[in-house]
């Protein structure tokens, strides 16, 4: 009897801490739900004001060179943000294509730049003409030398006014391909 009364005494030992073991491991409130963490989209891991970048070209000439009012850079997506961007776009030549907006959007890569709001490019010749292009919005490729926009444009040239819907600019060239809705308002001389 007594050899039974210690078996049963040691099971109960045994089970008291297996469920004590359980409870700690699996207690109440490991049912609860936990919350998940947040990921802020548009957390920003660093910044530069007054910023000022020159890139070349692998022969030496000058490719670009841009200033901004402000830099942020985004930690989830790796986009560039940028406030107020001036670009004078060499591309080798002493004829820069000149480019501002209000707000500017950089892929990760930099192969690809969202220019927003008050869209502005100019460029001046070697015989001296200006060209002048206005929209709202404009994706440009810099590596490709090219842009387009799918907004209302405007071009300041050659004796007159063009506007229209959409365009592609090959800027390398000089070329400009308005989409849709286009007029013209030129001067006779």
């Amino acid at each position: 009897m007594f050899k039974k009364i210690r078996t049963i005494a040691l099971f109960s030992v045994i089970a008291a801490l297996l469920v004590a073991v359980g409870y700690w491991n699996i207690g109440p409130e490991s049912f609860l739900d936990k919350p998940v963490a947040t990921v802020d989209e548009n957390a920003i891991d660093y910044y530069a004001t007054n910023a000022h970048s020159v890139q070349f070209l692998p022969d030496g000439k000058l490719q670009y060179e841009m200033t901004a009012d402000k830099v942020e850079h985004l930690k989830v997506s790796e986009v560039t943000l940028l406030t107020k961007p001036d670009l004078q776009m060499y591309r080798g030549t002493t004829f820069p294509w000149h480019v501002q907006s209000e707000k500017g959007e950089v892929n990760p890569d930099g192969s690809e730049v969202e220019l927003i709001d008050s869209v502005r490019i100019a460029r001046t010749d070697e015989k001296n003409r200006t060209t002048i292009i206005t929209t709202t919005r404009m994706t440009v490729f810099p590596q490709k030398q090219y842009a387009q926009t799918e907004q209302a444009v405007r071009i300041d040239g050659a004796g007159g006014v063009t506007t229209g819907n959409g365009m592609k600019a090959y800027l390398k060239d000089g070329r400009m391909d308005l989409l849709s809705n286009v007029r013209g308002q030129y001067e006779a001389r």
